[in-house]
């Protein structure tokens, strides 16, 4: 690694430094040498609290809280696939059926977005940040699989300008890019987002035809349809083998990512359990008023259906654009859980329900903070008088 180094430092920087014919690329050479290596700058000034976590390593600990569900993704497109066409399969073909399909996603989706980032980085004269390392990894993982590689690009392009740069970018976005993403092929190209035949990449040759009877529905969208007698099992639903995006399905995938990220400090636990607190009792209230199949459904189903457990450990945990008060994290995540359910149930249109509520409480994240600050400082003051 040193004669690595030694060859950036010396025959490689001085190209990009000021002064060399490079040097308006500076920001980006200086993106992937500190990708390699730790940056040797040091604070000037101004007393800090340090420890051993940067943004380096925090972005790093998500990736890998990510790597259960994105392996398990993988699997469940090969496996689904053979399904669809009735095919007998094993793990390792299901697997590299699964890796070629969403490989192509990851690779579109970090081409697109660092682009941008190297380019505002650039014109703003900016170090490039490494959280579109976990933004790039997520939205592949939110989205189909029969997703067009091109509107993947034009998605995260999107999600980068609008919701990060135009703000500032990286620490100082309102709303979570890779939702953002998804928002915006939801409302542009609802047909590649919804119904189903979307979910599953039948990718059929000439000579084959689908399953008599098969069907692509997610569990969301047979209850939407009134189909709640062909749920899959709970168990099924736990484990992940049903249709839908790439990374969403496995709820235990899932909890392996969640325990990586609350053993190393990364994701909120305050903010996981309110959103599932919020969940169960939304869902239990429509229970005790229910008046349709949907609203009879038993209130733990909704935390193993569609994007709810994705989206509590790594959407809704964004340390950017979520509550950052104690207490303001268990009323964001708390209110959460609730519009999800209250949309799933409600409004059948939108029967995800989680990315919807996720946009909405960023937006009023801030204010939560606001407030919960307040309620402090007039109590204090309470205190003191008395």
């Amino acid at each position: 690694m040193k004669a690595l180094h030694d060859f950036l430092e010396n025959r490689i920087k001085p190209h990009f430094v000021k002064g060399g014919r490079l040097e308006k690329f500076y920001r980006t050479f200086e993106a992937f040498e500190t990708f390699l290596f730790v940056s040797g700058d040091v604070t000037k000034r101004g007393s800090h609290i340090r420890d051993a976590m940067d943004m380096k390593r925090t972005m790093f600990h998500v990736v890998i809280a990510l790597m259960p569900v994105m392996l398990f993704g993988m699997w469940n497109v090969g496996y689904q696939h053979y399904q669809a066409i009735g095919q007998e399969s094993g793990l390792i073909d299901n697997f590299i059926f699964g890796l070629l399909r969403v490989l192509p996603l990851i690779v579109v989706s970090y081409v697109a977005g660092l682009t941008v980032e190297f380019i505002f980085a650039s014109i703003r004269d900016h170090e490039v940040n490494e959280g579109f390392l976990v933004t790039g990894l997520l939205i592949p993982l939110v989205i189909p699989v029969t997703t067009p590689l091109w509107m993947v690009a034009v998605a995260t392009v999107f999600a980068v300008i609008i919701g990060k740069e135009v703000f500032g970018g990286t620490g100082m976005n309102i709303l979570n890019p890779a939702l953002l993403a998804r928002a915006f092929l939801f409302f542009a190209y609802p047909a590649h987002l919804s119904g189903d035949d979307v979910w599953i990449y039948t990718g059929l040759e000439q000579g084959q035809q689908l399953v008599d009877g098969f069907t692509g529905a997610t569990p969301l969208a047979m209850l939407t349809t009134g189909e709640i007698e062909n749920l899959p099992s709970l168990m099924g639903m736990f484990i992940g083998s049903i249709p839908g995006s790439v990374g969403e399905t496995s709820t235990i995938a899932v909890l392996l990512g969640a325990l990586i990220l609350v053993a190393t400090g990364v994701g909120s636990l305050r903010i996981m359990l309110s959103v599932v607190a919020g969940g169960l009792f939304m869902g239990l209230l429509f229970n005790l008023f229910a008046v349709n199949d949907y609203m009879e459904l038993p209130a733990h189903y909704h935390l193993v259906m569609g994007g709810f457990a994705f989206g509590t450990v790594y959407m809704a945990t964004d340390p950017v654009s979520a509550s950052q008060t104690g207490t303001g994290k268990y009323i964001y995540g708390f209110l959460i859980g609730v519009v999800t359910i209250l949309i799933r149930v409600v409004n059948p249109a939108y029967p995800e329900g989680m990315m919807l509520a996720i946009l909405f409480m960023n937006v009023f994240a801030p204010l939560i903070d606001h407030y919960v600050v307040q309620a402090n400082i007039k109590r204090r003051l309470r205190r003191l008088k008395t």
